[in-house]
Parts: C-alpha cells; structure tokens; sequence
C-alpha cells in the first residue's frame, strides 16, 4: 500500500473524549476539527492598486476555512498520492 503525501498526524487537542466537530467548508459534512486542514480564504490586492488608493483605505480580511481530507485533496490543498510525487 503507498504512503500518503501528508503525515497524518492526527492528535486530539484534549486528553479524553470526542473533539468538536466542524463544517467542512467544500462539501459541508462535519468533520472533528483535528482532522481538518485549515486554509485562508481572502482577496488580495495588487501591490499597486493598494499604492493609489492608500493603505489606510484599504481593509482586507483573511477567513479561516476548514477543509476534510477529500475536499483538501480535491481543491489541491493537500497533493494527491502518487500523481504528487511522480510530479506528473
């Protein structure tokens, strides 16, 4: 069986019981928030159109998105198995 391109290191944040669960962003199933890979959604701007408005104009926010492994694999979050390191 190959070996998945990410480490699977999935480690509850509290000794006993069951963690919280989460939206899955992609798909919207819940998912325990130590399984999730966590990526920032938000609009970036160009370097200078920021310039010729004026940095203190301008506000944008980052949004923390929470992915499952399915979706992560699918969007290109994570690399797929052996299509990751062939390099193809």
């Amino acid at each position: 069986m190959a070996k998945a391109p990410y480490v699977r290191e999935y480690k509850q944040s509290k000794a006993r019981g069951k963690d919280y669960t989460v939206r899955c962003d992609g798909c919207g199933r819940n998912v325990p928030r130590f399984k999730t890979f966590v990526s920032y959604r938000g609009l970036r701007l160009d370097y200078d159109i920021v310039r010729m408005v004026g940095k203190k104009n301008v506000h944008v926010s980052n949004i923390k998105a929470y992915y499952c492994p399915k979706c992560a694999r699918n969007l290109g979050i994570v690399k797929i198995g052996k299509l990751g390191r062939r390099g193809a």
